[in-house]
């Protein structure tokens, strides 16, 4: 509160709507009444800051006004709206408003540019980026700077372009945190996890300390690899440096514990969270169905409503999976007639898929075809997979032999449908029709695809593909024989019934 007849100058003002614009204030319209009311309103300085105060708290109409007002539009106020775009989710927004400001001939500066490429990354606009990167950069028209070389890095792995990203990183001469998380992140988002892996090794090594953001992807990509190890590390690192766990970290840390086989450790992680979101339940509640801890995983969904935090439909999702290897067929009907009803979730593939397979497992095959042929949507090959299984299960082969001639219509290029079709015939002893399914896949050039699966041993990851050799095959070999000797030793008549047909 400011003194009786005591008037801020614009200096005051702007320090003001700075700090408004940092802790996101939701109510700027306040001081912008006390601004106008002293006669400053009309100063560019201080419509930039207002500008950039509204757009904080996401109040577009009010920053969008103030902005039409300024008499002279620099580039200051051109990137104030669209940095709030930006940050609150409106990149399509805020490119156009880029776009503009280029065909009226503003010049652009760094932070410009480092808003703009955010917003490309966001909507995976490749061309604009790339378009960006020569025209302003290469060019010299901004300076290049650690804050623009980490945006071109974030944009390119964000577009899929992991090799360009890593081709900006090496070119830039000073990397900080957020580029080389920007360069992990977009691995990750790649599916290229060990990569990923590996760059945040040379992050290490150049002494580069990560934050929450870096770690975060660095444990998402060992969930993916089973990489407990690594990730174990991971922790230890955080609580060492008293980094903190935050939401978002907690939840990555959850799910990849939970994806190692680690369900206890993840839990424990979940129960120090201080600030648990929909997120954050729901990844635990999901870890544990995934593990066949069905009813702790109910037990914990009804904690999740007590709370007051409304599930999403990846949350229902979960809760399905859990009743699915729980076999509560009530359950699950009651669960998904509620969706909308309760949670207002219209029922995606997924929890249809989920439900045929809760309901086939229980030997219920004429409602699972029931429940398919009344979906909105036309069935996934996922859907109609799960009902396939469950003929296999129950030996009802005539409605299998259907499903199954129906699959490989639906993926006619995909080996695994004919396979599925052929292990059919081979279990009820119809080889004909088994080898002509194989004749079929061979006419059509479908070629199966090779097997593979990674292990992860004293923090270092090993991949095996079918028919390719491993620098330590012998060894291994050696120990497989030896397993095989012993297995022989107390050899019983194995189940072929559910043994893929190539492989009997």
């Amino acid at each position: 509160m400011r003194r009786k007849g005591e008037i801020p100058d614009v200096h005051t003002y702007i320090m003001v709507l700075k700090n408004c614009s940092k802790t996101k204030y939701k109510y700027p319209n306040q001081i912008h009444a006390d601004i106008i009311k002293v006669g400053v309103y009309g100063d560019t300085y201080i419509m930039n800051s207002m500008i950039k105060a509204y757009a904080s708290v996401g109040y577009f109409n009010l920053a969008g006004k103030v902005f039409d007002e300024i008499q002279e539009k620099d580039v200051i106020s051109w990137t104030a709206l669209i940095d709030g775009y930006v940050k609150n989710g409106f990149p399509k927004e805020g490119l156009d408003c880029f776009i503009k400001m280029w065909y009226l001939g503003v010049e652009v500066d760094e932070r410009t540019v480092v808003s703009v490429l955010c917003a490309v990354g966001m909507l995976g606009y490749l061309w604009i980026g790339k378009w960006i990167h020569g025209f302003y950069v290469e060019c010299g028209r901004v300076h290049r700077d650690v804050y623009v070389g980490g945006a071109l890095v974030d944009m390119y792995a964000k577009c899929g372009c992991c090799d360009d990203a890593q081709k900006v990183a090496d070119e830039m001469p000073e990397r900080n945190t957020v580029s080389w998380s920007a360069l992990i992140a977009g691995y990750v988002q790649g599916n290229r996890f060990k990569e990923a892996l590996l760059v945040f090794e040379d992050m290490l090594l150049e002494q580069v300390e990560p934050n929450q953001t870096t770690l975060s992807s660095v444990l998402t990509a060992c969930a993916q690899l089973g990489a407990l190890d690594q990730g174990r590390w991971v922790h230890e690192y955080i609580d060492k440096n008293e980094l903190g766990v935050n939401t978002i970290l907690g939840t990555t840390m959850i799910d990849m514990y939970a994806k190692c086989g680690c369900i206890q450790e993840a839990f424990l992680v979940f129960q120090k969270l201080s600030n648990k979101n929909v997120y954050a339940w729901t990844t635990m509640i999901t870890g544990l169905a995934m593990h066949g801890y069905a009813s702790s995983s109910l037990i914990l969904f009804s904690q999740m409503l007590t709370t007051g935090v409304k599930p999403n439909e990846i949350t229902l999702l979960g809760v399905l999976s859990a009743c699915c290897h729980r076999g509560l067929v009530d359950e699950g009907r009651r669960i998904i007639r509620s969706m909308l009803r309760i949670y207002g979730i219209v029922p995606n593939m997924n929890h249809y898929g989920c439900m045929v397979d809760l309901l086939g497992r229980a030997g219920n095959l004429d409602e699972a075809l029931d429940l398919i042929k009344s979906m909105p949507m036309n069935a996934s090959s996922g859907v109609w997979g799960a009902l396939f299984g469950a003929c296999m299960i129950h030996k009802s082969y005539e409605l299998g032999e259907q499903v199954g001639k129906h699959l490989i219509k639906l993926q006619p290029h995909h080996s695994g449908r004919y396979m599925l079709l052929a292990n059919l015939y081979s279990v009820c002893k119809r080889w004909e029709e088994a080898a002509h399914v194989r004749k079929l896949m061979k006419e059509k050039g479908v070629n199966k695809k090779p097997g593979w699966s990674l292990i992860e041993v004293d923090g270092a990851i090993h991949e095996f593909i079918a028919s390719c050799v491993h620098p330590q095959s012998e060894d291994i070999y050696v120990i497989l024989d030896a397993i095989n000797l012993q297995l022989k030793l107390v050899y019983s008549e194995p189940d072929i019934t559910d043994v893929p047909f190539d492989q009997q």
